[in-house]
């Protein structure tokens, strides 16, 4: 931010620039130029090493500047080769004349690298299949696989099921099968979150219907 006093017309957009860049913070700088002396007067978080009373450099702008349409976003290069994608906002003075540039640089080389970084983790050319030697029974995955395209079919969630539907997930998950071994009761208990006394019984009502 910056450390002088600011110039009155621009207090409201300084403020403006400090509550953005504290929300965005630390991948956030907002700016404040002067379009009368085409100069900047004011800096929150200063990722781009500029400086109060730098040129705005600003000749490039259209002619007419619109208060209601935003110039970007846009993407350029930092000073330290990080991309950076910026917008900006014309603000204007009591009458409707342009004042002041309001610009936002969000530095999205991070993201950039997180995206990397997940796809890479996700390649599916990185999985082998999982080893037959090591689990050749593997119950609890296809209990899982099984209850979830249950809650995608019905549209319903995990965390929203009623003690109805509960039931009935535990009733279709014995119409396939999945309670002929004894620690399969605890785990869709805990996977449900109801006592394993009542998994039993809806199994053994199922069983008896």
């Amino acid at each position: 931010m910056s450390a002088k006093a600011i110039d009155a017309r621009f207090s409201n957009y300084a403020a403006m620039a400090d509550g953005v860049a504290t929300l965005l913070f630390p991948h956030a700088e907002v700016v404040v130029h002067d379009l009368r002396s085409q100069t900047v007067v004011h800096i929150a978080n200063n990722i781009s090493r500029r400086q109060l009373g730098d040129d705005s450099a600003l000749e490039d702008l259209p002619g007419e500047l619109s208060a209601t349409t935003p110039l970007g976003p846009y993407e350029k290069l930092n000073w330290n080769g990080q991309k950076v994608r910026s917008i900006s906002s014309v603000m204007v003075d009591e009458a409707g004349a342009p004042e002041a540039l309001l610009c936002i640089n969000f530095n999205v080389s991070v993201l950039e690298q997180a995206k990397q970084a997940l796809d890479l983790f996700f390649q599916a050319s990185r999985l082998l299949p999982q080893p037959d030697v090591l689990f050749r029974d593997d119950w609890q995955e296809r209990i899982n696989t099984f209850l979830h395209a249950w809650l995608r079919q019905h549209g319903l969630s995990l965390e929203g099921l009623s003690r109805e539907h509960k039931r009935e997930l535990v009733e279709a998950l014995h119409g396939e099968g999945a309670f002929r071994g004894g620690g399969t009761y605890d785990y869709v208990a805990n996977i449900l979150g109801m006592g394993r006394a009542t998994v039993y019984k809806y199994v053994k009502l199922a069983r008896e219907a």
